[in-house]
C-alpha cells in the first residue's frame, strides 16, 4: 500500500513537470512564430510605421503585457520620443518628448542595457507623473534598448504590466531583446532606404539645376535683346515724332497706340529676368535643401509687405489664369523687422503657390500681416504674416504632421519640400507657424517672427 501511494504521488508530480514543460514549449513555440512574423514582415515591407506597431503588437502577445510603447531618439532635438503606444495611455503618450537620459527609458537607452522592474513603485527613477498624467498605473515593466548595427542606441521599447497579476522574468527579457534587435533592424533598413533615395534625388537635383540653367539662359538673352531692341525702337520713333512736318494727328495716333507697350516693356523684361533668376535661385535652393545643406541666415531690417508684393507680382497671373483672387487688403502698416529676405521670400512664396492649385475657381488667398509690438515673443514682439485660403482644406491626419519629420503630401509625386522649407525659413527667424484648417472652407498659416534680434541689432542695422 505504502509503495503504491508513493507511485501515485511521484505519478502525479511527473503528471504536472510534463503538464509544465508542455505548457513551456508552447511558450516557446509562439514565441519563435512571433520572430518569425516579424522577419518575414521585415523582407517584405518599407512601411516603418506599420512594422513598428506590428512589432510591438507581438511582443505584448508574447510576453502577456497589456501596454508598451517605442520610444526613438531624434538626434537634432536631442530627445527621446514617444513614436508607437499600445494601450489606454495611446493619446496622451504618443509624440510626448523626454530627456535622454530620464526615466527608466533614460537609463536604458544610456547604458544600452535592458532593465526588468519587477515593482515600479521601488524605482527611483519610474517617472510617476506620466502615470499621474494618462491616469495609467504602471506596475511592473520591462525596457530594452534598440541599438543600430553599429551597436549606437537609437531608442528603447517598454513593456508594461504583465497580465494576470504575473511578473515579467528572465524568458521575456530574452525574447523582448530578440524582438528589439528585429525592430531595430527595420529602423536601419528604412534609414538605408531613405538614404538610397536621397542620393538618387541629390544626383536628380544636380542634372535638373544644371538643365534648368541651360534652358533659362536663351530666355535671359533674349530678354536683354528684346529690352535693347525696344529701346532702340523708341528712341527712333520719339526722334521722328519731333521731327518737323506732317499734320499731328496720326503722331498723336501713334503715340497712343504704343503708350501701353512703351510701358509695359519695362517691366516685363524686368519680369523676365527676375524670374529667371529666382527660378535658377529657387533649384539651387531645393538641391541645398535635399542635401541638407543649411547657409547662414542673413538678416536685413525690412518692411513685410515689399517683400509679400515683391511675391505676389508673378504669382498674381497664375492665380488669375485659373479664376483666383490674391487679396492683399490685410496689409497692415508694420514696422520694419530683421528679416532674411531670400528665405522669408521662399517661405511665403511656397505658401501662396501652393494655396492657388488647392483653391476652386472664384476663390480667394489673403494675405494679411500685422504687428504686437509690446510684450515678449511669441504673444507679443512678433511681426504676424497670415496667408489664407478658400481651397479644399486637408484632414487632421495631415495638418497635425505638416511641418514635422512625419509630413504626408497630398499631391500626387509631392516630395514634401515646399513645406521643408517654409518650416526652415521660420525656424532660421527663430519663429513660430500654425495651422488651422478644415475641409471643404480652407486653411490658414499663420507666422510669428519676433521684431527684434539682438544679433542684429549689434551689427548696426
Amino acid at each position: 500500500m505504502r509503495g503504491a501511494r508513493i507511485m501515485m504521488v511521484n505519478k502525479e508530480e511527473l503528471e504536472k513537470e510534463v503538464t509544465y514543460l508542455r505548457r513551456q514549449l508552447e511558450e516557446r513555440n509562439n514565441q519563435l512564430a512571433a520572430v518569425h512574423r516579424i522577419s518575414a514582415r521585415l523582407s517584405g515591407t518599407t512601411d516603418l510605421d506599420a512594422l513598428l506597431e506590428e512589432t510591438l503588437e507581438e511582443c505584448l502577445k508574447s510576453v502577456h503585457a497589456n501596454a508598451g510603447s517605442i520610444l526613438l531618439y531624434d538626434e537634432e532635438e536631442d530627445k527621446l520620443v514617444f513614436r508607437h503606444v499600445i494601450g489606454e495611455a495611446r493619446d496622451v503618450l504618443m509624440g510626448m518628448r523626454l530627456e535622454p537620459n530620464q526615466g527608466i527609458a533614460g537609463e536604458v537607452f544610456t547604458t544600452g542595457k535592458p532593465k526588468l522592474s519587477r515593482d515600479v513603485s521601488q524605482d527611483k527613477r519610474h517617472l510617476r507623473e506620466i502615470d499621474d498624467k494618462t491616469k495609467y498605473r504602471t506596475r511592473n515593466m520591462v525596457t530594452v534598448p534598440l541599438k543600430s548595427i553599429e551597436g549606437e542606441p537609437i531608442g528603447v521599447m517598454q513593456i508594461l504590466n504583465k497580465e494576470g497579476g504575473e511578473f515579467f522574468d528572465e524568458h521575456d527579457i530574452e525574447l523582448l531583446m530578440i524582438l528589439s534587435a528585429q525592430a531595430a533592424a527595420a529602423i536601419e533598413s528604412q534609414r538605408l532606404y531613405e538614404e538610397a533615395k536621397l542620393a538618387v534625388v541629390v544626383k536628380l537635383m544636380g542634372d535638373i539645376s544644371h538643365d534648368i540653367k541651360n534652358m533659362i539662359t536663351p530666355i535671359q538673352v533674349c530678354a536683354q535683346t528684346l529690352q535693347m531692341l525696344f529701346e532702340s525702337y523708341f528712341a527712333e520713333m520719339d526722334e521722328l515724332l519731333s521731327a518737323d512736318g506732317g499734320g499731328t494727328e496720326w503722331k498723336q495716333r501713334l503715340q497712343d497706340a504704343s503708350q501701353f507697350l512703351r510701358e509695359f516693356y519695362p517691366e516685363a523684361v524686368d519680369m523676365f529676368l527676375s524670374g529667371s533668376k529666382a527660378v535658377q535661385d529657387r533649384v539651387r535652393e531645393i538641391a541645398d535643401c535635399v542635401k541638407g545643406i543649411v547657409s547662414e541666415p542673413n538678416f536685413e531690417m525690412l518692411n513685410i509687405n515689399d517683400l509679400v508684393n515683391n511675391v505676389v507680382t508673378p504669382l498674381r497671373l497664375v492665380a488669375e489664369q485659373n479664376g483666383i483672387e490674391i487679396n492683399l487688403d490685410g496689409l497692415s502698416e508694420v514696422p520694419l523687422a530683421p528679416i532674411d529676405q531670400k528665405r522669408m521670400y521662399n517661405a511665403i512664396y511656397n505658401l501662396v503657390n501652393n494655396a492657388i492649385p488647392e483653391t476652386p475657381a472664384g476663390g480667394k488667398i489673403f494675405i494679411r500681416t500685422a504687428a504686437l509690438e509690446d510684450g515678449e515673443f511669441p504673444e507679443g514682439n512678433c511681426l504676424i504674416i497670415e496667408v489664407e485660403d478658400t481651397g479644399r482644406g486637408m484632414p487632421e491626419e495631415v495638418r497635425a504632421k505638416l511641418f514635422t519629420k512625419d509630413a504626408v503630401s497630398t499631391k500626387p509625386g509631392g516630395t514634401g519640400l515646399g513645406t521643408r522649407i517654409v518650416k526652415n525659413a521660420v525656424d532660421a527667424h527663430h519663429g513660430t507657424i500654425t495651422v488651422e484648417s478644415q475641409l471643404g472652407v480652407g486653411s490658414k498659416f499663420t507666422l510669428r517672427l519676433p521684431l527684434h534680434r539682438e544679433d542684429v541689432a549689434a551689427n548696426g542695422f
